[in-house]
């Protein structure tokens, strides 16, 4: 899946997909995440957070 397209994403559908790649292939690491696919961090977390999402280090996904 390309993430490259993600500021066009359902913010559910795109929650879903960043929480499955961060815990399958990145270990729970957004910063590698969005190097990786060569996005925005800010512009990620914006997008998400706008349907109430937030990063959470701790747990390594959005909630």
């Amino acid at each position: 899946m390309n993430l490259a397209n993600f500021d066009t994403m359902d913010p559910i559908m795109l929650m879903s997909i960043v929480n499955m790649k961060l815990r399958d292939d990145f270990g729970g690491d957004l910063d590698k995440l969005v190097n990786f696919f060569d996005i925005s961090r800010d512009a990620l977390e914006k997008k998400l957070a706008k349907a109430g999402f937030e990063f959470l280090p701790e747990a390594g996904q959005f909630r």
